[in-house]
């Protein structure tokens, strides 16, 4: 017998939003950490945001190009699916701007590096970061601190050089960099080699890539270049170079220096890190699903801030790889869940969840998604779905409802339908064909106080059942 009682719910649903963290059973307030500051002498966020304007005001001019001159969506602005200009429209922009076509191309890589343009197969279209690029800086400073993350690509690699190398290389200039950032001033080449060649010793170590106890005799036969064998100079100059190419240093007489933006952003992933060791609830180093499971239990303040430390503690990218695969799996709870991390994430994960769009049980998640990042008031973003998306996502809602919450709140999800009368929504429930719709119907009989429209409930979802 179900009690008629409203009772608190360690579930709660938030409209348009598919399902919100839920509170925690204890209301516990843990101490705040202070809000960390940057170090003496580091510019107000408005001069850094002016200097990396001045930065990437090449980049802007061919976004702000592109933009007018290829309209939305401009077809034709790649041949190959890989984000290269087009040789025709690297033609076109270098006319129009008074540049060579290397120089176009250049410019582009750097705009798309930073999110001012986003490229999709063919066709490109400038990135949200444009749309806010003369009012907002906290917009400048993320696609700086986008590009700055992407320093190795910003610059090509030393020729004949083993990729195991340089990826040794790309992953131990965080100690580099962050030796730069305490030292506050410029320092020798020799120094951040030394200290180069220790960290990449420490990588292979972790590896076990050094040799331990007697080695085979050497053969005859000519071997394969061995990467530890390769001298570490050359690729710490490109390295150095790569930076100093996105404005983080300055490099030359044989020293480097880190500029005020590069100081500003190492002391920004040092922040990130900091976080991600005081995680609140401890989900740090758990897979996706199993952290998820975890933030179900916290208050949606507090499940975002554990979405913010899981994050900072892993790439983007594979992080939004492994969100989408929580949001895949028979857990509606973990997708609605897996989708309100993706908004912590930001615009980072606009193509992973473009991409699964047409995914019929992600549709509604990523379409609500995608309106909000465009910038749609969360109240509104819901009249972007179809009436059947919508009716998809209660169903949903409803299924995570019932395997996590309470029969009251079962109940009271009624009141979120789109449709006017219980009859309507059992007929359109029918109709879209959720995989949990018997199992929704059924708790929704047992759950409900009235004993007439429980009967309705229970027929249709022995309808759905027998095929009827």
């Amino acid at each position: 017998m179900t009690s008629r009682i409203p009772r608190d719910s360690r579930l709660r649903l938030v409209r348009p939003r598919p399902l919100a963290a839920a509170p925690s059973a204890v209301n516990q307030r843990r101490p705040r950490r202070a809000a960390p500051r940057p170090p003496e002498g580091t510019p107000a966020p408005a001069e850094l945001a002016r200097m990396a304007r001045s930065g990437l005001a090449d980049a802007a001019r061919i976004a702000h190009w592109a933009d007018a001159a290829l309209g939305p969506g401009g077809d034709g602005a790649t041949d190959d699916g890989k984000a290269t200009l087009s040789e025709a429209t690297a033609r076109r922009a270098a006319d129009h701007l008074g540049l060579t076509a290397a120089q176009v191309r250049a410019d582009w890589d750097t705009a798309r590096l930073a999110g001012l343009v986003e490229v999709h197969g063919d066709s490109a279209r400038p990135g949200w970061r444009l749309r806010a690029w003369d009012r907002d800086d906290s917009a400048v400073l993320r696609g700086w601190v986008a590009l700055f993350d992407a320093w190795s690509l910003a610059h090509p690699e030393p020729e004949g050089r083993e990729a195991a190398a340089v990826a040794e290389v790309v992953s131990a200039m965080p100690q580099v960099l962050s030796f730069l950032q305490l030292s506050a001033g410029p320092v020798p080449v020799e120094q951040l080699l030394d200290l180069l060649e220790q960290r990449v010793t420490e990588l292979r170590t972790e590896r076990c890539e050094i040799p331990y106890g007697p080695q085979p005799e050497p053969t005859e036969e000519p071997e394969a270049a061995d990467p530890q064998d390769a001298p570490l100079a050359p690729l710490l100059d490109w390295a150095l170079h790569a930076l100093a190419s996105v404005g983080a240093l300055t490099y030359g007489d044989g020293q480097a220096t880190l500029t005020p933006l590069g100081s500003w952003a190492v002391w920004v992933k040092l922040e990130q890190i900091c976080v991600a060791a005081q995680s609140p609830a401890g989900n740090i180093e758990v897979a996706a699903d199993e952290m998820l499971r975890g933030c179900a239990q916290l208050r949606p303040n507090a499940a975002r801030a554990e979405y913010r430390a899981w994050l900072a503690a892993r790439p983007v990218g594979s992080a939004v790889t492994e969100l989408i695969a929580a949001a895949r799996g028979d857990d509606a709870l973990l997708r609605g869940l897996a989708f309100e991390a993706l908004r912590v994430v930001g615009a980072p994960a606009e193509p992973d969840v473009r991409s699964v769009a047409d995914e019929p049980t992600l549709r509604p998640y990523a379409l609500l998604w995608l309106a909000e990042h465009d910038g749609i008031d969360p109240e509104d973003a819901h009249e972007v779905l179809t009436r059947e998306e919508a009716t998809w996502l209660w169903v949903d809602t409803a299924a995570a409802v019932a395997d996590h919450g309470e029969a009251p709140m079962l109940v009271r999800h009624l009141e979120s339908a789109l449709q006017p009368t219980v009859p309507q929504l059992l007929d359109e429930v029918r109709a879209v064909g959720h995989p949990r719709t018997v199992q929704v119907l059924v708790a929704l009989a047992a759950a409900h106080p009235d004993p007439a429209l429980a009967k309705a409930v229970r027929r249709a979802a022995f309808q759905v059942h027998t095929g009827g």
